[in-house]
């Protein structure tokens, strides 16, 4: 049976882009008979509000979409990423990095070559080196670290990877993409991306319908899925709806968050059909 999902984060208000990201998954679901499940991404607690997460369901609901209950908010879930953090360690596949921000951005700048990724220069490696006893002596003097993914190690315990991309077919697995991407900080108990394949493994995902913006992370995904023993979905990363001045839609823009269409008279019809699903799966469907 498939199972999709759609996974907001409640920092903000629904926009039109989320809505087409919602009805991909539902429609997808809804199409093969098979299940969509809800989830709420709420690890950031500096900016995630009980009032958007309210407005998640109220806005989906008044879309026209259902979902299972109940809903998995990944706040309540932290021993489920340690445990994963607790198997990659045995692994030997993460290390503690205590480098800030600013040391990362002056040692790219010196190096006469470092490496890059999708999204710009990718982290050195300066604290993969440092020895066991030096970590600890770092950790137990309070200084604050990340935990970081050790790719290329990860990479030779593996081997050749690859997912299935609906609309590509076989896309094969870069494993240093991202390099050493962190999953978790001293103070944060996981990242995005561990917490989101930890999520879709335990929620038996098999189809994951997001937008091409996430397309790089899968090649780190699917990583994490091999070294955590979790199965293997299928992913269709549709394209992103873009603002008037052709920019990506972020939550700053008013004017298209689904609460603004509707004060704005907007029916749930005429918002599906903006969203790029004017049909609904069946004559049963939601009108």
């Amino acid at each position: 049976m498939i199972i999709t999902r759609f996974a907001p984060s409640p920092t903000g208000y629904l926009h039109l882009g989320h809505a087409a990201s919602a009805l991909a998954g539902w429609v997808a679901a809804k199409n093969a008979g098979g299940r969509f499940i809800l989830r709420v991404e709420d690890i950031d607690t500096q900016r995630c509000r009980p009032a958007f997460e309210a407005a998640i369901y109220e806005d989906l609901a008044w879309l026209g979409l259902d979902w299972e209950q109940p809903v998995r908010r990944q706040s309540e879930h932290m021993a489920d990423y340690l445990s994963a953090l607790q198997r990659l360690e045995a692994l030997g596949v993460i290390y503690s990095c205590f480098c800030s921000r600013k040391e990362i951005e002056a040692e790219i700048a010196a190096a006469t070559h470092a490496p890059h990724g999708p999204e710009g220069p990718l982290y050195p490696g300066t604290c993969r080196g440092l020895l066991p006893a030096t970590r600890a002596e770092r950790i137990d003097r309070g200084e604050p670290y990340a935990l970081r993914l050790d790719a290329t190690r990860a990479a030779e315990i593996v081997g050749p990877l690859s997912w299935q991309e609906q609309s590509m077919g076989e896309v094969k697995v870069d494993p240093l993409l991202l390099g050493d991407a962190v999953l978790a900080r001293k103070d944060v108990a996981t990242s995005y991306h561990l917490a989101v394949t930890v999520d879709d493994g335990i929620q038996g995902v098999s189809l994951v319908t997001r937008g091409q913006d996430l397309f790089h992370a899968t090649h780190l995904h699917r990583l994490l899925q091999a070294l955590l023993g979790l199965a293997e979905p299928a992913y269709q990363h549709h394209p992103l709806l873009k603002n008037e001045q052709g920019e990506r839609l972020s939550k700053r823009d008013g004017a298209l968050a689904l609460r603004q269409l509707r004060t704005d008279g907007f029916s749930a019809a005429e918002v599906r059909k903006r969203a790029g699903f004017p049909v609904w799966p069946s004559p049963d469907g939601p009108g």
